[in-house]
C-alpha cells in the first residue's frame, strides 16, 4: 500500500508539521511579528543551517553581521520556488507581506533548542526598515 501524507497550514505564524528523527519541514505564514514594518530582532542557530522557500506572496530574507554595537544587514527579495540557505551561526530574520507563505527546512526542533535572539535598537530597526523599503521598490 502506497501512502501519501499531506500537510497544510492555513493559520498565521510558524507551524512545523513534518518532523522526522533528524529534520523537520515547517510552514511560516504571515504574522504581525514578521510584517515588513515590524522586524525588531534577529536570530541565529549554532547547530544547523536553515533553508527557506517562498511559494506565495512577497518576502525578504535578512542576514545580519554584528560587530560590537554595529550591525550590517544584507537583504534578498525572495523569488518563488528558489531555495535560500542561512548557514549555521548567521543572524537572520524574514520580513513578509500578508500574502506570504514560506516553507522552512531545518534540523528537528531547532526552533525549540537551538535559537538565540538579539533585539534591534531603535536606530538599527529604522535602518533595517529603510533597507527593506529599498529592496521592495527594486
Amino acid at each position: 500500500m502506497n501512502k501519501i501524507e499531506v500537510y497544510t497550514h492555513k493559520g498565521q505564524g510558524y507551524n512545523p508539521f513534518l518532523i522526522t528523527e533528524n529534520w523537520q519541514v515547517a510552514q511560516l505564514n504571515y504574522t504581525t511579528e514578521i510584517d515588513i514594518k515590524s522586524i525588531d530582532q534577529v536570530e541565529r542557530h549554532k547547530q544547523t543551517d536553515e533553508a527557506f522557500i517562498l511559494f506565495t506572496g512577497n518576502a525578504i530574507l535578512i542576514s545580519a553581521q554584528a560587530s560590537g554595537d554595529e550591525i550590517h544587514f544584507n537583504l534578498v527579495k525572495m523569488l518563488p520556488g528558489v531555495t535560500y540557505n542561512i548557514p549555521k551561526g548567521v543572524w537572520h530574520s524574514i520580513a513578509m507581506d500578508k500574502s506570504a507563505k514560506v516553507i522552512i527546512v531545518e534540523n528537528r526542533n531547532t526552533h525549540l533548542h537551538d535559537v538565540e535572539y538579539t533585539q534591534l535598537t531603535p536606530v538599527q530597526k529604522n535602518e533595517l526598515l529603510v533597507k527593506i523599503k529599498e529592496e521592495i521598490s527594486m
